[in-house]
């Protein structure tokens, strides 16, 4: 789904058209890739295993939100304890690992610090070509952890890569990261009332 850059007559209609298209780029994610990290996010926070994240810019924004409603919000009123990490974060060490070996490393070289078998990277690129992330994405497999990417455009090197793909059909980079953001806290709360007992559920405002 494209997104043109055409000169709107006004603010309501671009205001219609943006929020159309990012209504159709929501519903353009694969139900069933869907259901899959929702599966693979529960079963690793209950096997309490760790989730690594990254993206670049405004994709590294979402990362960190991640780390905010998947640790925080998931384990408010349940039994539930994520693990979420940031490749994104540590400003130091991402500066250290870009200034000695290259900005494509420094992602990788801190999975290979900290990640173990059975472990999952998430990833976010709406090109899908950025290449620490494609990097990060091979390491995962060669470390034996399972991927779940989100893309947008045509998904580049990233939608192969990942174990799930999490595809948003569109080509505008303010809309996929919307979407993407959408998609992070959708799994954040699947999982988190999933995990709560009823009573406790029904006496909850979300």
């Amino acid at each position: 789904m494209s997104y043109t850059y055409e000169r709107p007559d006004n603010p309501q209609s671009f205001f219609a058209t943006y929020a159309e298209t990012a209504r159709q780029a929501l519903l353009s994610v694969d139900r069933e890739a869907f259901a899959e990290a929702c599966a693979l996010l529960e079963a690793t926070y209950h096997e309490k295993r760790t989730v690594f994240v990254c993206g670049n810019g405004g994709s590294a924004a979402i990362a960190n939100h991640m780390v905010c409603d998947h640790n925080k919000l998931v384990a408010t009123k349940t039994a539930l304890r994520p693990r979420v990490v940031s490749l994104c974060q540590p400003i130091e060490m991402i500066t250290a690992i870009a200034n000695d070996i290259g900005y494509e490393a420094v992602f990788t070289y801190q999975l290979e610090l900290q990640a173990a078998k059975g472990d999952v990277l998430t990833i976010m690129s709406a090109s899908g070509k950025s290449p620490n992330v494609v990097s990060a994405l091979r390491s995962a497999k060669k470390l034996g952890l399972k991927s779940i990417a989100m893309t947008a455009f045509q998904g580049g090197p990233s939608r192969e890569l990942a174990d799930i793909s999490l595809h948003v059909d569109v080509a505008n980079y303010a809309i996929a990261e919307d979407v993407h953001l959408s998609l992070m806290q959708m799994l954040a709360h699947y999982i988190r009332i999933q995990g709560m007992e009823d009573e406790v559920l029904h006496e909850t405002i979300f």
